[in-house]
């Protein structure tokens, strides 16, 4: 396969980006665009210098892959369209709404012998493939993704948006079963979960403490890692991962701080998932987040949100008028 033939369905925020690295990669020719705004999608096809579909259905037959960054209530449906005429798949995450259509997906995907790629981003930030050589055995991890509130991804709550990044690269750290979970969150400005944390505590003794929220003053996207010996820091939005271990020093008995730190801020995340998948799609090669690795992610996330959930229930029948707190409450 020489040249790939690509396409992006769902050309919002995230897949205009899509977009845009698919029109400056080489060995790959950007077909088209969908949207269900036409204006949207004619205006991202007149910057990439493509064609715009008014229907993605259309623009199947002439792909070899897409990127789905439609909302996710619609991500089995355009999956299983694309699967079915056995065209690789990039979904974004989350995956689905669902741990069934996950599960129809990658049942899908194997019988057609599809890529099928999950968005998760943060795997391919360079600070995080540089912190993995440097892990142990972590026993606390403490991660915070906070944000300014932006009028987008609000058709899921802050856990689907932005919890499932560090959910994922938790699961992808810690070699162990997930045994509890303990979680506290709450709606401030929409009707879904805008700020929560969750305790993920695993077999094997490492605890992770995950702290989320998209109604912020600031931006801080940050994990650190403790484990013998070492303690790791993470700064996804700097792409540097900082390593601080203890040294004997030569002429004090008492042990000093021995830091390194490695930064990465050329280096473009999503132009490195991109690259992935294409090469994926050419090679055969299997995905750095695969579908199995997205369910995963999904179904702890959607733990967390339920048990967030029967929370807020709980607080609704205890105060007078508890629904209407949950309510949209912009002013």
């Amino acid at each position: 396969m020489d040249t790939i033939r690509v396409g992006v369905i769902g050309v919002g925020y995230l897949g205009r980006f899509h977009a845009q690295k698919y029109r400056d990669m080489r060995g790959v020719e950007l077909v088209g665009v969908v949207d269900v705004d036409g204006g949207r999608a004619v205006e991202v096809a007149g910057e990439c210098a493509t064609r715009a579909f008014d229907d993605y259905r259309d623009m199947l037959a002439l792909v070899d892959a897409v990127s789905i960054a439609v909302p996710t209530v619609h991500h089995h449906a355009v999956a299983t369209a694309c699967l079915e005429q056995k065209i690789d798949i990039l979904v974004e995450k989350p995956m689905t709404t669902t741990i069934e259509e996950a599960n129809d997906l990658i049942a899908m995907a194997e019988e057609m012998k599809c890529v099928l790629q999950v968005g998760h981003l943060e795997r391919f930030n360079p600070a995080v493939m540089a912190m993995k050589p440097l892990l142990t055995h972590p026993l606390f991890i403490e991660a915070h993704r906070i944000s300014q509130f932006k009028n987008r991804s609000t058709d899921v709550d802050v856990v689907l948006d932005l919890m499932i990044h560090d959910i994922d690269i938790i699961l992808s750290i810690v070699d162990a079963p997930l045994t509890s979970i303990h979680t506290v969150g709450a709606p401030v400005i929409t009707g879904l979960t805008d700020i929560a944390n969750a305790r993920l505590i695993f077999e094997n003794g490492c605890t992770a403490n995950v702290t989320v929220s998209r109604i912020s003053l600031d931006t801080i996207r940050r994990m650190r890692i403790f484990q013998p010996g070492t303690y790791l820091s993470v700064d996804f939005a700097a792409k540097e991962v900082m390593s601080v271990r203890l040294k004997k020093g030569e002429a004090d008995p008492f042990p000093l701080p021995d830091i390194t730190r490695q930064g990465f801020p050329d280096q473009d995340v999503l132009e490195l998932e991109l690259n992935d998948f294409i090469t994926n799609v050419r090679t055969r090669g299997k995905p750095e987040v695969s579908g199995l690795e997205g369910k995963r992610a999904l179904e702890v996330a959607l733990r967390v949100v339920r048990q967030i959930n029967e929370n807020r229930a709980r607080v609704e029948k205890m105060l007078p008028g508890g629904k209407d707190l949950f309510r949209n409450n912009f002013i």
